[in-house]
């Protein structure tokens, strides 16, 4: 793959999305967008290369916005970054913790510290973004107001675990070739309306050994009974296995589209079930 010359993100400069941008191309531009439509439209019209977009937290889930953005977007995911994050409570100079009464910032940050909020028993604002959190509340200079966002003070995070795991989106399909290591397929599907559909689908993926290591499931235009299945599994669509597991859903499904097919990241040979 061709190394980029513009890499698009949500938020502002210093967001975590834009340190990612950072660790895995570092000689790209990195380019700022104001929302994740943003940042599709940019791909989609040749404005930008690529796109570091974040789907998972290990703390706060998902971002919900990029699963009903993905599948009509016509972008393609080429690959995936790990990214521990490290938050940091920001204020004007001067302020006390003790001063402080609200602490502003992306949702998803303000989620992932939650019990340090409310240890403090400040007020959480959500926000746009974290960077822009941090610089509206320098611009401020309000003793009262802080902010979370990256890489700049003391961790304040809850868990130690906090990870970000983001998506790297192009206009092209760019396939990992097979048999050169592990390799990621993401698909969405919206099985038929037939009973325990959804049970039959996924049936082949058992019975032909196929790991599946995301499931996740959302409304389709807010209509409750319309619903959308976006799915992760290790292997490649030209491995016999996933083949005929694919085929298998496939028959029970009113529609199937493979999202990408890319190398799985290293972060990956970490991951271990936890005890219950």
């Amino acid at each position: 793959m061709a190394i980029p010359s513009k890499v698009v993100f949500q938020g502002e400069p210093g967001a975590n999305s834009h340190l990612a941008i950072q660790e895995v191309y570092p000689d790209a531009e990195a380019v700022p967008c104001p929302t994740f439509e943003d940042c599709f439209a940019a791909i989609s019209a040749g404005e930008a290369d690529l796109g570091m977009i974040p789907i998972e937290n290990s703390v706060a889930g998902r971002v919900a916005d990029i699963h009903h953005l993905m599948p009509e977007s016509g972008l393609h995911i080429i690959g995936e970054h790990f990214m521990p994050v490290r938050h940091q409570l920001l204020a004007p100079k001067g302020a006390t913790l003790d001063g402080i009464k609200t602490v502003e910032s992306h949702v998803h940050a303000l989620g992932q510290c939650r019990k340090v909020i409310r240890k403090l028993g400040i007020r959480p604002i959500v926000a746009a973004d974290t960077a822009g959190s941090a610089r509206e509340v320098a611009a401020a200079g309000d003793k009262t107001r802080a902010a979370i966002a990256s890489r700049l003070a003391a961790d304040i995070e809850d868990e130690d675990h906090n990870t970000t795991r983001f998506i790297v989106l192009a206009r092209a399909a760019q396939w990992a070739k097979n048999g050169a290591g592990p390799v990621v397929t993401t698909f969405v599907f919206r099985v038929r309306n037939v009973p325990a559909a959804l049970y039959k689908g996924l049936g082949g993926f058992a019975t032909n050994g196929v790991n599946m290591t995301k499931l996740e499931s959302y409304m389709v235009e807010g209509n409750f009974f319309a619903t959308q299945f976006y799915a992760d599994v290790e292997g490649h669509p030209e491995d016999r296995a996933l083949v005929l597991a694919l085929e298998e859903l496939a028959f029970f499904s009113k529609e199937m589209k493979i999202l990408g097919v890319y190398p799985a990241h290293r972060f990956r040979a970490t991951f271990e079930e936890t005890a219950g």
